[in-house]
């Protein structure tokens, strides 16, 4: 019978339309999703107490690794935002966790379920702290003392400035806070009393670590800063700067036996003699950009080995003795900023902030391709894909406002346009590939040869910034939409303003058209989308149900539905004809950057600032 049983259950499982490998990226799906591509955003992590488990903070949840096979163990996910902060209890049972919302969640680290919510009079928690004794919780950027065990409140700093992290020294008695306004205070935690409020950044306080004995305090001040300063806990006074090579300190960490501290910066990851001062040893950390910064530094319970994130994606493992590198994670991925698909829709495209193209497969949800490195210097802040030649166009804005073409097959540089007077803000190729339109914060809009780099014609006539263009199907009609609450229609031959659409109450951020190029659909910063006619230039549709700005819109090929994104993370599926909401999607915990119908209707594509991308099921 049971020989039975696993025989029907194997043929049903092989007999499924749409599978996907079962690995860790394909956990917790929400609800209405068949699979997810890419891990999310890194934003802290933490050795357990016994050096077995490493907790990865990110933007879906948290990542629970085994630190010696460095596999995925568990994926806690609740939040709805992503995690900034976790710490770990003195024992390893518990893991706290705050998103920035008004709870923090206790996480039991050997099952993975979340033991106790802790709500109450909080704006938002942005850092979490576990005493030595298990029994307290500290959280900022209001500081408030949690009774662990109840999970009442039991005491209210009246700190300075908001708080950017919170920590307990090793001994439980002296509670520290970095704050916004670049001081240091120091807590009496059985009293409440304010010991020391120390000013010793310019900027806000970063980063904060205690020695092992709670005798020093190190600090990181971020910008322009050239040290690092060693605070004495007991007297609030400077006791020992460490100097040389140092160029804006992300992140600091005392080793558990407190003999030596990590910093990074800048220019590397460090690790400085506490004794004499002296730099010990320079980690070899090639950054995936030189401006991406590590940020985040753990030690392991025995000090061995530092744990290193750098660019919110990359995760490294050092040993400490050698300083050499023992393990780079891979999987997480940084905001996704630009999506398409290719090959009959079996290969979905991904643009990154980290300016990276990538290519997955839909059957399996993995990485088939990693193609180029749009930029090494800067965020890549808009990408656009051709639709035959794969071209990539990207501007990252930090050279002159420059576009760039690329060639995602060879990964060479093509051309570069110029001619934008301030940011660019949308870049999109037509149908066939031969031209580039281009919005930009000078309110103006530009059309460019794809093939020779050469302008053809400067649009002007909006007011304020052009947040969206969008090309009709048959590449003869321009849509922008701007920041002056109009949208305006081109005629891409001759560069003539052909239409301007005014009715929108609020700024325009996305602009679509429907496939027959009758339609276009236009989203708000209100959170409306409103639906016009293209040959009479009249509003059809008001569509409400955002309550955040609208950052796409993408019709479904036979026209009949309409999907938009928006600041608050959630996708919606509208009714064309009638104007009524179908369905809410929600999974993303960022804005949602772009949304694309496959071409069968049966599956949608969300990509996100979150860094993942969602695979939805329409049928």
């Amino acid at each position: 019978m049971k020989i039975a049983l696993l025989t029907l259950l194997l043929v049903l499982t092989l007999c499924l339309p749409f599978t996907f490998a079962q690995d860790a990226s394909q956990w917790h799906l929400p609800e209405g999703a068949k699979a997810r591509l890419g891990k999310g955003r890194v934003t802290q992590i933490k050795f357990s107490p016994d050096g077995t488990r490493l907790a990865v903070a990110g933007s879906i949840g948290i990542w629970i690794y085994d630190a010696q096979t460095y596999q995925e163990i568990a994926l806690l996910t609740g939040h709805t935002a992503t995690v900034w902060s976790i710490s770990f209890s003195a024992d390893g049972k518990i893991l706290a966790s705050a998103s920035g919302g008004p709870t923090i969640r206790l996480w039991d680290v050997a099952t993975g379920e979340l033991r106790k919510t802790l709500t109450g009079d909080m704006v938002g928690v942005s850092s979490v702290s576990f005493s030595s004794d298990n029994l307290t919780l500290a959280t900022g950027p209001r500081i408030r003392l949690w009774d662990v065990a109840t999970g009442e409140l039991r005491k209210t700093f009246k700190n300075t400035g908001q708080s950017t992290e919170v920590l307990f020294s090793g001994d439980g008695r002296t509670l520290a806070s970095g704050s916004d306004d670049g001081t240091i205070q120091l807590w009496d935690v059985v009293t409440g009393e304010l010991l020391h409020s120390i000013k010793g950044h310019e900027d806000r306080v970063y980063n904060i670590s205690f020695s092992a004995d709670g005798k020093m305090l190190a600090s990181a001040g971020v910008w322009g800063e050239t040290t690092i300063p060693l605070w004495d806990v007991a007297t609030g006074e400077l006791r020992q700067t460490l100097t040389g090579n140092v160029l804006d300190v992300f992140s600091v960490a005392f080793s558990p036996d407190g003999t030596t501290l990590a910093s990074a910066d800048k220019r590397g990851l460090l690790l400085w003699d506490v004794a004499d001062g002296k730099l010990r040893r320079t980690l070899n950390h090639s950054y995936p950009k030189p401006v991406d910064w590590v940020d985040s530094l753990a030690f392991n319970s025995d000090g061995s080995t530092l744990a290193s994130v750098a660019g919110h994606r990359v995760i490294r493992l050092w040993d400490v003795a050698t300083g050499e590198l023992r393990k780079t994670f891979v999987g997480q991925t940084d905001r996704v900023d630009s999506i398409t698909l290719r090959n009959g829709g079996n290969t979905v495209v991904t643009g990154s902030r980290d300016g990276t193209i990538r290519l997955w497969d839909i059957d399996t949800g993995k990485v088939r391709e990693t193609r180029v490195k749009i930029s090494d210097w800067d965020n890549v802040n808009i990408i656009a894909f051709s639709g035959d030649s794969f071209t990539v166009a990207s501007s990252d804005n930090g050279y002159g406002y420059t576009i760039r073409l690329w060639d995602v097959d060879s990964g060479e540089y093509r051309k570069s346009l110029s001619g934008h007077t301030n940011w660019v803000n949308s870049i999109v190729f037509s149908e066939d590939g031969k031209t580039v339109a281009s919005g930009g914060q000078d309110n103006t809009v530009r059309l460019w040869d794809a093939l020779t780099g050469e302008l053809r014609h400067t649009l002007t006539g909006h007011t304020d910034h052009v947040n969206s263009v969008a090309f009709s199907s048959d590449g003869n009609t321009l849509a922008s939409g701007s920041s002056d609450s109009t949208i305006r229609l081109w005629d891409v031959a001759t560069g003539d303003l052909e239409k301007t659409l005014t009715g929108s109450v609020t700024a325009v951020a996305s602009v679509a058209f429907s496939s027959d190029g009758f339609t276009l659909a236009a989203g708000g910063w209100d959170g409306t989308l409103r639906l016009w006619d293209v040959t009479t230039g009249k509003l059809r549709k008001t569509l409400a149900g955002h309550t955040s700005k609208v950052f796409c819109v993408s019709f479904s090929d036979d026209g009949e539905m309409l999907a938009s994104g928006s600041a608050e993370g959630l996708v919606r599926l509208w009714d064309v004809a009638t104007g009524a909401l179908r369905k809410t999607l929600k999974g993303h915990t960022g804005q949602v950057t772009g949304v694309l119908f496959s071409s069968d209707g049966h599956t949608l594509v969300s990509g996100s600032a979150d860094g993942t991308v969602l695979l939805w099921e329409l049928r």
